[in-house]
């Protein structure tokens, strides 16, 4: 079973972590990261910039209109995720709580299963 384990990002509560703690979480991903590549659940992972850095297009009578910024104001956003690979949901929730933003005060993982996938034809 796929599933996405989704990292929300709160830059109210990033912002207001210790410096350390900050680096401690960036750091941590890579553990995660080696760890799931070794017991093969891991099958991609992405992190995305900060969401100022982002545009909304949206068609409005044929035109095309761009906005700068996220799609919504939010106190959360997308802030990146993981892809696996896994038995089950439980493994899945194991997974999630290993990822260090999980242990984070007011931050959380969000579980979903993936119920289709598509690639690129070659």
């Amino acid at each position: 079973m796929k599933f996405l384990l989704i990292m929300h990002a709160n830059p109210r509560i990033w912002d207001a972590l210790t410096e350390e703690k900050r680096n401690e979480v960036m750091s941590g991903h890579g553990p995660f990261m080696e760890a799931i590549t070794k017991s093969g659940e891991m099958i991609s992972t992405t992190a995305l910039a900060d969401p100022s850095q982002s545009a909304v297009v949206r068609v409005r009578g044929g035109l095309p209109a761009v906005t700068d910024g996220p799609y919504l104001e939010a106190k959360e956003y997308l802030g990146g995720y993981y892809l696996v690979e896994c038995d089950s949901r439980e493994r899945a929730l194991e997974l999630a709580a290993l990822i260090p933003d999980a242990g984070v005060e007011g931050l959380g993982i969000e579980v979903r299963p993936v119920v289709f996938m598509g690639t690129a034809a070659g």
